[in-house]
């Protein structure tokens, strides 16, 4: 696969090829997506509930987001990366937001980073488009406002909400993102929105004529068993496959079946007489 750009991303709209994103946290991961032709690698903010154990977004940091985004990029991924930018870290002032933009692409080694948000933050998007940075919007449900949203809650139900989202999409088109994500709305939202604006539309909870689509892959490798939301579709057993794993491993450091032979480093029988003083090491002179 070549390596994706937000013109790449762009076009695949105007094509009509479905976009695939998914988010990643470490090399490894960023290497197998990349691999696997995924076209953009989100390191989102998620990160905080998938790995950091919080129970919700809010509590992740600029510093977290760019530790996790720079182990990605070590990867190398042709897959096109996206830096999450978390709470509070580009909403204070546009200022705010193109100096912590930058670290994402500097100290990160993002290629885009994504905000949420519409109205005041597109303004916001603009100013960080016009320095150089390409942005991703988020709209429909945006996790770092459950507060005010009072909680995860389908977006876009009626016809004045779905007028809202289409609107605000239309501004961060305006304000230069070169796509968007949507969260959580009816597919009859999500498909006017899709076709209201010329930019890719990448959706999660939004059913299937958004432009292409994305979802936290520990969710969708099951590795949290309590985590069925409606939208999440499982792909593997994750959580199931460590715990067969971790318990067979147990049992056999118990039982001493592990370490065996075949795993473990075995001396000659020079090296082993050497080690206990029963071979004489040769003079460099005997023949």
């Amino acid at each position: 696969m070549a390596r994706k750009t937000t013109f790449k991303i762009r076009q695949m709209k105007s094509k009509g090829k479905k976009i695939v994103m998914l988010t990643a946290y470490d090399a490894p991961t960023a290497k197998i997506l990349s691999d696997c032709g995924v076209d953009m690698i989100l390191v989102g903010d998620s990160v905080g509930n998938s790995l950091l154990g919080y129970e919700s977004t809010i509590p992740v940091t600029l510093d977290d987001i760019i530790h996790h985004c720079a182990a990605v990029s070590r990867a190398n991924p042709k897959s096109l990366i996206i830096g999450d930018m978390p709470f509070m870290s580009y909403k204070v002032s546009e200022q705010q937001a193109l100096e912590n933009c930058a670290l994402m692409l500097q100290e990160g080694g993002a290629e885009a980073v994504k905000l949420e948000g519409s109205g005041r933050v597109a303004k916001i998007v603009s100013t960080v488009v016009d320095s150089g940075i390409p942005v991703m919007g988020h709209i429909g449900l945006t996790p770092q406002s459950i507060y005010e949203l009072g909680g995860y809650r389908v977006q876009g139900r009626t016809k004045e909400n779905t007028e809202v989202l289409v609107k605000q999409a239309l501004e961060l088109q305006e304000a230069g993102a070169f796509s968007m994500v949507i969260e959580l709305v009816p597919s009859e939202t999500a498909k006017m929105i899709t076709e209201a604006v010329d930019i890719p539309t990448i959706g999660i909870g939004a059913g299937p004529h958004c432009d292409g689509q994305v979802l936290v892959l520990w969710d969708m490798l099951g590795l949290f068993d309590d985590f069925n939301p409606k939208f999440l579709k499982k792909y593997a057993n994750i959580s199931e496959v460590i715990r067969t794993a971790v318990n067979e491993y147990s049992e056999e450091v118990r039982g001493g079946v592990f370490p065996d032979p075949e795993h473990s480093f075995e001396m000659s029988e020079e090296e082993s007489g050497r080690l206990y003083g029963r071979v004489k090491p040769k003079k460099e002179d005997e023949s």
